[in-house]
């Protein structure tokens, strides 16, 4: 019997939760933008070898063909590179729970694109999870080092959002997970090594690093294909905010594998009362 779609939703926060903290690791030896280019290449490599096994086509369809390949141009590409900056600076807990937003951008984009309908307990849970961004943002001693920085998994939440709508949209027109994940990645694959990387002093990419990102690659495209399969069936407004659950997965890996990650009594209580508005956010 086909998975429910919540549980899908979050075995894909988990998979998603798991990748941040494998990056952590990885970014000790290599720069963002290399990083981005061996895990998109494993991924989409990954996919093609097993696309004679899963891929369907007889359900194909050209418009939704296009849809996912645009989702591609910035997703997971661009917001694979904005993420693992973002996992750079700020630290992966940080980086998962301010990305946490994502439903609040993909609530207001499946109104917009998919007319779906926003209820009071979506209302409140946007507004629980906008307070529990402030809580985890905010950090006195460290505005000046901050400031900006917070807008790189803001930014990526917001077109992680977009590209969730986007896909249920595309879905509609061919419900094939596997063929959306792999024209996805397989366009960002591609995309991601035509993108100029940032003027800075260059690193190069150590060997060890290659087996880190490898890993979250492949975490990552699980993430993806789940993601995809719980849109199948099941509505954004829904999906989206169980997705979003994937920094308390971070926090919990993070506990676990990170000791250098310092866990603030700010970011911790942000988190659960981010989870609390995303509870809001399915019950809508």
């Amino acid at each position: 019997m086909p998975l429910p779609p919540a549980l899908l939703a979050l075995l894909s926060a988990a998979c998603f939760g798991g990748a941040l903290i494998v990056v952590h690791f990885g970014l000790a030896h290599a720069p963002t933008h290399g990083a981005a280019r061996i895990s998109l290449s494993t991924t989409a490599i990954l996919m093609w070898a097993l696309a004679p096994f899963l891929l369907d086509v007889s359900g194909w369809h050209l418009t939704a063909a296009a849809i996912f390949a645009l989702v591609g141009l910035f997703y997971p590409a661009a917001v694979t590179v904005i993420t693992y900056e973002s996992n750079r600076l700020l630290g992966p807990t940080l980086t998962g729970s301010i990305s946490s937003c994502s439903p609040l951008f993909a609530t207001a984009f499946a109104v917009m694109i998919l007319g779906e309908r926003l209820t009071l307990p979506g209302i409140a849970g946007c507004a629980i999870i906008v307070a529990a961004l402030l809580l985890m943002s905010w950090q006195p001693r460290a505005r000046a080092s901050l400031g900006w920085r917070l807008l790189l998994p803001l930014t990526g939440a917001a077109m992680r959002a977009l590209a969730q709508t986007l896909g249920k949209l595309g879905l509609n027109l061919w419900p094939s997970p596997f063929a959306a994940t792999l024209i996805g990645y397989t366009v960002s694959g591609a995309a991601i090594w035509t993108m100029p990387q940032a003027r800075a002093p260059r690193r190069s990419v150590r060997a060890r690093a290659v087996a880190w990102f490898a890993a979250a690659g492949m975490l990552n495209g699980s993430a993806l294909l789940l993601l995809y399969h719980a849109l199948k069936s099941g509505k954004v407004s829904v999906v989206a905010p169980l997705v979003a659950l994937y920094p308390v997965f971070t926090l919990v890996f993070s506990a676990v594998f990170v000791r250098s990650e310092a866990l603030s009594r700010r970011t911790i209580v942000g988190c659960l009362v981010s989870v609390i508005g995303v509870v809001f956010l399915v019950g809508a």
